[in-house]
């Protein structure tokens, strides 16, 4: 069935979420984005055909939508967020209507909060290679929402790559630090492999294209074969030969994984300092 769609926030996220929903098959007319810059509402209309306001407060009256997408910064939350209480089921809304927010660090006892203890919620965590449909998200559902809710936005977060479900919300803190960070940490190896190669004597611009397209391949055989990263990382390395002789030092006890597990273990705990 067609699902009427709300969604407050068309910045990078939001608007590749956008873009696999129309991909998808999903109806422009059963889309309403909420965007307070008038450039990005413009091209939304001229490009998609989808219905934009620029505040909420402008939304129709008769407007009830089964998805409500959360996409706004975390900062603001405070102030969008009560435009849309209205739809929340216990607040007069339509019964049926979930809340499904990619806000970093808003839990899901903030929106309990805010909406009300009925209110049907998702906490997820996207990542930006959604901007590709190759995005990972991981979501955690409250008590309240429906095998049918969550099937739902299940369906609209596979249009920007695969999704994971967790019960415990905690664990929403680690999955932000490991694959929401990701893709930052990944584009500093790049930055690291070049550098690296042009010290030992490379131009910067073919060090460049080299650690790139390394990472970009490296990835995508990942992607596409079934086995282990180990068992790849085990191909590509020959006993006595030069990658051995670099992963020797890379799987030091002073190596990559104590500092990798240390930023890790910072981010979470950032993470868990935002949640408050």
């Amino acid at each position: 069935m067609p699902l009427s769609l709300l969604l407050a926030g068309c910045g990078k996220m939001g608007g590749a979420l956008l873009e696999g929903w129309l991909e998808r098959g999903i109806r422009a007319e059963d889309v309403t984005v909420v965007e307070p810059n008038t450039e990005i509402a413009g091209k939304l209309q001229r490009d998609h055909g989808v219905m934009v306001v620029n505040e909420p407060d402008t939304l129709p009256d008769d407007i009830r939508p089964d998805v409500v997408l959360l996409a706004v910064k975390p900062q603001m939350m405070d102030a969008v967020l009560p435009h849309y209480a209205r739809f929340a089921d216990g607040n007069h809304g339509r019964k049926g209507t979930v809340f499904l927010s990619i806000a970093a660090g808003k839990t899901i006892g903030y929106f309990e909060t805010h909406l009300g203890s009925a209110a049907a919620v998702i906490r997820a965590m996207p990542n930006t290679p959604a901007a590709v449909r190759r995005g990972i998200t991981v979501g955690c559902a409250n008590r309240n929402v429906s095998d049918t809710q969550r099937a739902a936005c299940d369906g609209l977060l596979q249009a920007v790559g695969s999704v994971e479900w967790v019960d415990d919300e905690a664990l929403i803190d680690a999955v932000t630090a490991l694959s929401g960070g990701g893709p930052a940490y990944v584009c500093l190896l790049v930055e690291c492999l070049a550098q690296a190669g042009v010290e030992a004597g490379l131009p910067s611009d073919l060090a460049m294209r080299l650690a790139r397209e390394t990472v970009a391949g490296s990835g995508e055989l990942l992607h596409r074969s079934n086995e282990t990263a180990e068992t790849l990382r085990k191909n590509v390395t020959s006993p006595g030969g030069t990658t051995a002789e670099a992963l020797r030092v890379l799987m030091a006890d002073d190596g990559w994984q104590p500092l990798v597990s240390a930023a890790i273990a910072a981010a979470t705990a950032r993470s868990r300092e935002l949640a408050g």
